[in-house]
Order: C-alpha cells, then structure tokens, then sequence
C-alpha cells in the first residue's frame, strides 16, 4: 500500500504569502552564501541536503484528501478537499481523461472535506465512475446543494460521470475496492467517522474532525481498539492539548499529544499528524512535528511510534 497526500490542511485552505516566500528565500540564500552553487545539480543538492524542511519545502495549503493506492487499477480516496482537484488533474494528465473508478470514503460532509468535489474534473466526464461512501444519511444533497445556485454555477445535473452514493454503517466490516473498510463514529460537530482499512496485510487508520474526551475509558479504549496495531494512522492534530481542553473545548478536534498516547497504547507503527491549523506557517508545523517526536520519545515504554506529519505531495509507503 502506498498512502499519498493531496490535501492535508483543516477548516479552510490556506496559501503562502508574499512575506513566507520571501523568508524561506532569505534563509536559503543565507544558508548558500560563500558556496559553489554553480550548476542547477549542486543547487539541488544544497536544497536537498542541508535546508530544513520548512525552508525548502512547504507543508501546503490545501484541505483534506487522502488516497489509499493498494495497487489496483481503482482509486480509493479519503474526503473530497480541495486537494482532490490536484489528484483529478493528475489522474487526467496521466491516465487520460475517462475510463476511472474512484471509490471516496467521506469523513463528514463539512465544507472544508467536500469543497474540491465541483473542480474534480473526472466528474464531468462521461465514462467515469465515482462511488461516494458514508454514513451520514442525504450525503447526496450534500453534494447536489454544493453544484447549485447560488453556491456554484455549474448544476450537479452537468455532471457526466456516473456518480453513486453507498449507506455505510459503523462497526461493520465492507469490502471496498479490494480493501476491508470499517468505520467509527467520532465526536464532532454533526458527527464524523473515521475509517480502518485493510489490505495486503497493512492497516492505515484515517482519523480527521474527531475529538476526544481522555476522562472517559471507554471511549478511549474504544479507540485504540480501531488504532490496534495499524502500520499507519492519520490523526487530526489541529490543536495544542491545551486549546483542545479549554479554549477549543467541544470545537471538534484533537492534538498530538493525545495522538500520542492513543497510539502508544495501541502498538500502532506510525502517527502522522493531519489536519494541520489553517493559522500555522510552515516553522509552527515543523516545530510541532518536532515536539511531538520528543514527546513520544520521552513517554515511550516498550514500543516506538515513529511520528510524521502530512504535507500535500508526501507519500508513505508501507
């Protein structure tokens, strides 16, 4: 299985500004001074090599999509952010425009998770496929309300692919695109799931919008049980635990230190923090990534969790 990042920003999709651009170049070209950057190899390798991620890099600005590739010649996606428009174009410019089955596994149908859906070009054309997955009921009002006016001036009903919606219910196993899906209620606004998949003997785990009440055993048993032992989760870590127990309370989402912990008690391989807080430049992200990596490191018993965090364009083979 390999997991690749399309989008990976929570609430809204953000975008570098002027002064962050300008930054990363000042750094870079301090960092360069006094070198021997004479060809576009060396200046590569510079880049590479010996720049911090937050200064050659970025972790991107759009919101959430996740695809699940187990190697088949479907495509198995995670919500419909805004990164689903970069996905769809990539799908287009390297497989052609029609001839597609995606099958889409929604979290919740917040604005943030189903926004990209009216700039995913394979759904206006005929001889696509797309099969949309969840357990929220009227999912498809959602979607047809979303393609209306006065929101969007194309009609649902231009759409040219055959798009069909699937009922899912929690804690009942489906077979998915040759994948074994489960999904979980989670606590936020309106209600989210998240989703266990299963193929070729790797878990990944995809757990955005949920948050989580640590003074209740059951519900966080609850969780690690759908954590157990998987190769990957993707785990919303849009605020601090402080903001997450006070200020943010009851606002819908987690942090990395419970991240943390739930995969620490769940022998879980990997955490990758996702759903990244739109007010966060790059440095805040790699700094957070950095404290986090401490933080598991420091209250680890017998089992690593190796900790990463979502970027659009990362990719995770397992």
């Amino acid at each position: 299985m390999v997991v690749r990042f399309w989008g990976t920003r929570g609430s809204i999709p953000v975008a570098m500004t002027a002064a962050q651009v300008q930054r990363k170049l000042v750094a870079a070209l301090t960092r360069a001074a006094g070198r021997p950057l004479d060809t576009p190899q060396k200046i590569r390798e510079f880049v590479e090599r010996e720049l911090d991620f937050p200064v050659s890099h970025t972790f991107g600005g759009n919101s959430s999509c996740v695809q699940i590739d187990g190697g088949g010649r479907e495509y198995l996606l995670c919500d419909l952010g805004s990164g689903v428009r970069v996905f769809g174009n990539h799908v287009q410019a390297a497989h052609g425009p029609s001839g597609h089955t995606f099958h889409v596994l929604m979290s919740h149908p917040h604005w943030d998770h189903v926004m990209g859906f009216p700039f995913f070009m394979p759904a206006y054309t005929e001889g696509n496929r797309i099969r949309i997955y969840g357990c929220h009921p009227r999912l498809s009002e959602v979607f047809r309300r979303q393609n209306a006016a006065p929101f969007f001036p194309v009609e649902y009903t231009r759409m040219s692919a055959t798009i069909e919606f699937v009922q899912l219910e929690p804690e009942r196993d489906y077979e998915i695109n040759g994948a074994r899906v489960r999904a979980k209620l989670q606590r936020h606004g309106g209600d989210s799931y998240g989703y266990r998949i299963e193929q070729h003997g790797k878990v990944v785990v995809y757990s955005t919008d949920s948050e989580h009440k640590q003074d209740d055993p059951a519900e966080v048993m609850g969780f690690v049980e759908f954590f157990k032992t998987a190769d990957l989760v993707i785990f919303d870590s849009q605020y601090s635990l402080a903001d997450a127990i006070s200020i943010k309370e009851d606002w819908g989402h987690s942090s990395n230190v419970v991240g943390v912990e739930l995969c620490q008690l769940a022998r879980a391989k990997r955490l990758c923090l996702y759903h990244h807080e739109p007010i966060f430049d790059d440095e805040r992200i790699a700094a957070l990534l950095d404290e986090t990596r401490r933080l598991e490191e420091i209250t680890r018993a017998d089992h690593r969790v190796e900790v990463t965090a979502a970027w659009d364009g990362l990719e995770i083979a397992l």
